[in-house]
């Protein structure tokens, strides 16, 4: 069972709602609530949630550790190997689509790139526009697929040009061997959200994290010092709330910004699934329960 969807549209209410029904178990696929680090503001399920049902994949990895989509791949096989020599359901939830796709389809095999081509990239001065241009200029059919303001994949394209000579994009359309969960093999379920609800979701659940102690989860991350190019560090509220602590900016400030950050977010991943993953069943989230139901009969 696949559920799939924006931030904040349900998704793991619905999947501990099927779980608790079925026996089954709940296993993470989102990028950020792997982070030990992040609880809250990954929206991470509660110590109450979690005992409900079991749950896989979650706050296991150290904020400090860079966690790439094979890393999550082979843990997600061994999850998935574990769940079914127990013959209970698998349920594999998470709004981060990379991770959906590798586990459908399989992953494409990047090289290695040496560490002073790496240390080269990284070592960059240009902001994301320049990086976007250099890219361009090397390798256009990746740069025309990535965002100019997304900086880290900017980076990944570039040091896989350098050390290969070879374009991302071209090493992306392989696959190295068969996917760990053929698409075809289990029920794929989009949560459709209304776009006007699902802001507004958004800026309730942000304001119920902060509540929740958000911002002192994200002090005691800062304060961990780590490398600025750490993929936790990107989390939604954590850049603003960096700023806020700076003395840059106001609360009120850091707030909105990771609201707003927030739904952006949930709008490139509501186009990623509809135009990169096929064979998946787009539900409104108020019929998905239902849905879900006459599915797995």
């Amino acid at each position: 069972m696949l559920i799939a969807g924006p931030t904040a549209s349900g998704k793991s209410a619905l999947a501990l709602e099927l779980a608790e029904r079925s026996g089954g178990v709940v296993i993470n696929a989102d990028s950020m609530q792997v982070y030990a680090d992040l609880r809250v503001l990954s929206a991470r399920p509660t110590p109450a949630e979690e005992a409900r049902a079991p749950h896989r994949l979650y706050g296991h990895v150290d904020g400090g550790e860079e966690y790439s989509v094979a890393h999550w791949l082979e843990d997600a096989r061994r999850a998935l190997a574990e769940v079914e020599a127990q013959g209970r359901l698998p349920i594999f939830i998470g709004g981060t689509g990379l991770y959906f796709k590798a586990l459908t389809q399989g992953l494409s095999p990047m090289p290695a790139i040496p560490a002073e081509v790496r240390a080269r990239v990284r070592a960059l001065s240009e902001d994301a526009p320049a990086l976007h241009a250099r890219l361009a200029a090397l390798d256009p059919e990746t740069a025309a697929r990535l965002r100019p303001s997304d900086t880290q994949r900017l980076m990944r394209a570039l040091e896989v040009f350098e050390a290969t000579g070879r374009p991302l994009a071209r090493w992306q359309a392989e696959r190295a061997g068969p996917p760990v969960l053929p698409g075809e093999e289990a029920v794929r379920l989009f949560l459709a959200t209304d776009r006007t609800r699902l802001r507004q979701r958004i800026a309730e659940r942000f304001h119920a994290m902060m509540d929740q102690g958000a911002l002192e989860e994200a002090r005691a991350l800062l304060a961990r010092g780590l490398p600025a190019d750490r993929t936790i560090l990107k989390a939604h509220g954590v850049p603003w709330f960096a700023r806020y602590l700076a003395g840059e900016i106001t609360r009120e400030e850091a707030i909105e910004g990771g609201i707003l950050d927030t739904r952006r977010y949930a709008k490139r991943q509501d186009t990623w699934f509809r135009h990169q993953l096929e064979g998946w069943s787009a539900v409104p989230a108020a019929e998905a329960a239902a849905w879900l139901r006459a599915a797995l009969g």
